[in-house]
Parts: structure tokens; sequence; C-alpha cells
């Protein structure tokens, strides 16, 4: 499905090491993604280059230009078909992994990706807003992370609530994430955090990428995250 070896030279572009294991294991990831897509809206991008390129190693490449701690605990928030939390754990089978997404057809789609390629992922079907109330993942993770899912301000309010103070939401967005980030400032500095670190950077094919790191430096206040419809009407 892939070409494992266009695949292991992009990753090394950018001084990731992936032996052969961990390719085959990408491999059979886009085989299932294109399989599954054919019943259910997982993902626009089918073809190999593009899967490669924008949703494998734009899932992995991020996490290794900030520190990701050994066996650190991540929640991927609103995950949808597993970026970018799905190739990242392939590649760092250290990290304790929990998938998250409103969908049950996306999460069964994630259950059988864990069990085929050996994630080991947990799996939960819940919206961001209510998972986020619950005492067993509220402010319980080291790393929370999210793409293509909503507004920065609006996946701050998503996000930080599951990070635990010291913790760090890792925000993955296009190239306009530094408007958002000055956007956000109300809406970290109520929920608990200090943006730490915004990084441009390009996508093999040119594309424009910003990684924003947002450390969780108090707790969130017990009101957050509120519903959907509050955070429309009323953005922080």
């Amino acid at each position: 499905m892939i070409n494992v070896k266009r695949m292991k030279n992009m990753l090394l572009s950018a001084n990731i090491q992936a032996d052969d294991s961990q390719l085959a294991r990408l491999d059979r990831y886009a085989q299932l993604l294109c399989e599954w897509n054919e019943k259910i809206n997982l993902t626009a991008i089918t073809d190999s280059e593009g899967i490669e390129e924008k949703h494998f190693f734009d899932s992995v490449a991020p996490f290794y230009m900030v520190d990701l701690p050994l066996g650190a605990t991540v929640i991927d928030v609103g995950t949808g078909a597993g970026f970018p939390s799905c190739p990242l754990k392939i590649m760092r089978s250290d990290i304790k992994l929990t998938l998250l997404d409103s969908l049950n057809k996306r999460i069964n789609f994630l259950k059988l990706l864990s069990d085929e390629i050996s994630l080991s992922a947990d799996c939960i079907h819940a919206s961001a807003e209510e998972a986020g109330r619950k005492p067993e993942l509220r402010e319980k993770f080291d790393i929370a992370t999210a793409r293509a899912v909503a507004s920065l301000p609006q996946l701050c309010e998503y996000c930080l609530p599951f990070v635990r103070v010291g913790g760090a939401f890792i925000a993955l967005k296009g190239s306009g994430g530094e408007d958002e980030l000055k956007l956000s400032k109300n809406a970290i500095s109520v929920l608990g955090g200090k943006a730490e670190a915004v990084i441009s950077y390009n996508l093999p094919s040119s594309d424009s990428r910003t990684l924003i790191v947002i450390r969780k430096i108090s707790q969130t206040p017990t009101k957050y995250p509120r519903n959907r419809g509050q955070m429309t009407k009323k953005p922080l």
C-alpha cells in the first residue's frame, strides 16, 4: 500500500529511524485505512504518497521536535482515524496511548487497528467535553494532542482539562497556527496553560505546518470544559 523505501527515506530526512517491523505496521495501517474508508468516512487522502506524507510523516515528525518523555501517557482528542497518535505509537512503543472520539464507527475501526498492529491503545467513545469531566480522565495525562479538530481557542478547552499540571497540550496546526495562538491567549490563561513553544516547519511537499506546545501550569477550573453550544456562543 505504501512505498516502504520512500516512507523510510522520508522519516530519515527528519532524523527518524524506522525499522522493518515499524514500516510493515505503517503499511498495514494504510491498508486498513483504505479498506475501512470504503465503509465509513475516515479520510479524504487515500493515495499512497498522501498517506505517507500527510498522515504518517506529519503525525510523527512534530513529536521529534519536542521532548516527549519516556513512558508518557498520551490522549489523542478527536482522533478520527488515529492521527497523530497511532503512527507516533508505532515509532514510540513506550508511550501509553488513549484514543478518544465521539463517533462509535471510528472507535470500532481504532479497536481493530490497535489489535491488528499491536498498539495496546485504550479506545474511548465519548465527546471531549463529556470525557474531560470524568474523574478517571481529568488531569490524568502527561500529553494531550489533537490535529485538525477545531480552532485553537476551542481546542484548548477540549484538551487542557485532560492534562496534569506539569504536562502539555501539543497542537498540530496548519500555516495559520501562530494567528490562532494570538486569539487563544485568554483561553490558555483561563484553562491553566502557558504557551511554551511555537515551531513552524514544512512537509517534504513544502506544505506549511505549525506545532504549538502549551504547558499546563495550574489546574483547570471545574466549570471547564463547557458544552459545545456554550463554547460556540461565548468562546474564551
